[in-house]
């Protein structure tokens, strides 16, 4: 069976949009495995979960993922604000990230071993 990727382009929206947006994919998809996990007889390529390529570009926003220092942050909150940046410390890898306008941000969202893709490219030294 084929699996679709949905291409969404959400244009320019705020982090908490977007997060609260791939929370509520994440919970379609888990609600969906935990449907057909005890269905032996489906292999789990046929499962119909959803895959998603969203992209997107922020309002300025700095992140601090799970493995992150907040000391690595160089900026108060205070000064934050009042320059209308937002910051959140989210449940994913990495350190502090900005996001900010003209950036593109390309969120791919699927299960990997239902694509059946092989990936080919090049790597830069």
């Amino acid at each position: 069976m084929q699996q679709e990727v949905f291409f969404e382009d959400l244009g320019t929206r705020k982090y908490k949009e977007v997060w609260a947006y791939q929370e509520s994919l994440l919970s379609a998809n888990s609600a969906i495995k935990a449907n057909y996990r005890n269905q032996t007889e489906i292999p789990v390529m046929e499962w119909p979960t959803k895959n998603h390529l969203l992209f997107v570009e922020h309002p300025p926003v700095y992140t601090l993922g799970k493995n992150g220092n907040a000391a690595n942050v160089l900026m108060t909150t205070a000064f934050m604000e009042a320059n209308g940046i937002d910051y959140f410390h989210i449940n994913r890898g990495g350190d502090i990230t900005f996001h900010g306008p003209e950036q593109l941000v390309g969120i791919p969202f699927w299960i990997w071993k239902n694509l059946r893709l092989t990936l080919v490219g090049t790597s830069v030294v």
